[in-house]
């Protein structure tokens, strides 16, 4: 690019040529030191107008569709445009620069039928003379940098190739910042809906907790029997019946209690407390879990296979909750009369804790995808809600564990969650 400054040594004074060389030096340094996309168009803008001595400078950038231009930055026009301004792609100056990547230059635009009047953009400065070059990067057209003159001038080849050399330089820098502007945007939309997806489901399952209450206050109210006082009943079947209905009910409402604190847990970005760590006996913890969960277990064969006593560092709760979720997804997802089995061991100075089921198993290309919020992979014996594993994994790297999925030996899957070891050995 300089090279092409060069060249035309011989038609621009010294003293010129060297303010214009600087001004691509500083326009590469503010590159790295801009600390935000509109400084940078502001500065390049600003600058164009001033190392060429214009009235007006301005950046336009090709939208994401191709069908128009838009204003990104300007010095001497009205600024309140910026981001509103468009013109038609291959239509007007700026237009047909854009489609031909061919610099326009115009003695007179009242003489010149390609210039177009952008709607909307102040129209008080009377522009007489007027100088624009394309933006190219990796083959395409980025943009279009105009400057203008209020009064005619002939803008020569020197001035062409100085315009250019700046285009040349810029479309790069240009390019790679909106790239990383428009990330930070989409990033924060992200987040956004992220943040409010997260405030509904928190506001709706805690409004959940009041009806759950009272169905369990009315199942109490309902199961309630007049004392027998010394007699037997006269339908001793039918007050089992209701009991075992009564017994029934209650194990529903406690698994809804259990869903409400899932998607409680899964919508935070991190636990209300930081994790109380602490040393854990594990065949301890996860029998406790396996008598808790005993009523959905019982449709399956369930192995313990523990090996020698050992002691992970973890938060028991946030660990049991973990069992828990791993627990109830393989009862989900392994048809009934099949294995359940959960065991643990050392490795490489962690505990690992496998829960391992005979279900459909879960192809390669899903074993990421599982933990991530809301992802269903539904087949013939259950539908998942998507939120137990991804609540599984954020309790995990909460407290330092890692949780991954792996095929079980025979068939199925295979959950582990590796835990710092009180002593490796």
């Amino acid at each position: 690019m300089i090279a092409v400054v060069d060249a035309d040594r011989a038609q621009v004074p010294g003293a010129e040529q060297l303010d214009q060389l600087r001004f691509l030096h500083r326009v590469a340094r503010l590159a790295t030191t801009a600390q935000t996309w509109d400084e940078l168009l502001e500065t390049v803008v600003d600058e164009t107008r001033d190392v060429l001595h214009a009235d007006v400078s301005s950046l336009y950038l090709v939208d994401r569709d191709g069908a128009h231009l838009t204003l990104a930055a300007t010095n001497g026009l009205d600024r309140f445009q910026i981001g509103r301004a468009r013109v038609p792609y291959g239509e007007g100056v700026t237009g047909r620069v854009a489609a031909t990547r061919q610099p326009i230059v115009i003695p007179d635009i009242e003489d010149d039928p390609r210039f177009l009047w952008v709607r909307g953009i102040d129209q008080r400065r009377f522009i007489t003379s007027m100088l624009s070059v394309p933006l190219a990067w990796n083959d395409r057209t980025v943009g279009v940098l105009n400057i203008q003159t209020e009064r005619e001038r002939e803008f020569t080849d020197a001035d062409v190739a100085q315009l250019g050399a700046i285009a040349d330089l810029l479309a790069g820098i240009v390019e790679k910042g909106r790239q990383q502007q428009e990330a930070e945007q989409r990033a924060a939309e992200l987040k956004a809906i992220d943040e409010a997806r997260a405030e509904l489901i928190a506001l709706v399952t805690h409004e959940l907790r009041t009806p759950l209450a009272v169905v369990r206050a009315y199942t109490d109210l309902l199961s309630e029997e007049p004392p027998l006082e010394g007699r037997s009943s006269r339908d001793q079947e039918r007050r089992q019946r209701r009991a075992s209905w009564h017994d029934g009910t209650m194990e529903q409402i406690e698994r809804l209690d259990r869903l409400v604190d899932s998607i409680l847990a899964s919508v935070r970005v991190v636990p209300d407390q930081p994790a109380a760590v602490e040393p854990t006996d594990v065949a301890d913890l996860i029998r406790e879990v396996v008598h808790d969960l005993g009523p959905i277990l019982a449709r399956h064969e369930l192995v313990i296979a523990g090996g020698v006593r050992l002691h992970a560092i973890a938060d028991p709760p946030r660990l049991r909750q973990i069992l828990e979720h791993l627990v109830e997804n393989a009862v989900k997802y392994a048809p009934p009369g099949t294995r359940i089995r959960i065991d643990w061991k050392m490795a490489e100075g962690t505990v690992r804790i496998g829960v391992e089921d005979q279900g459909p198993g879960i192809p390669e290309e899903w074993r990421e995808r599982i933990f991530e919020p809301y992802a269903r992979r539904d087949t013939q014996t259950a539908r998942g809600s998507g939120i137990g594993l991804y609540a599984a994994k954020r309790l995990g790297e909460s407290m330092g564990a890692h949780l991954w999925c792996e095929p079980a030996p025979d068939h199925g899957a295979r959950f582990v969650i590796a835990l710092p070891a009180v002593a490796a050995v």
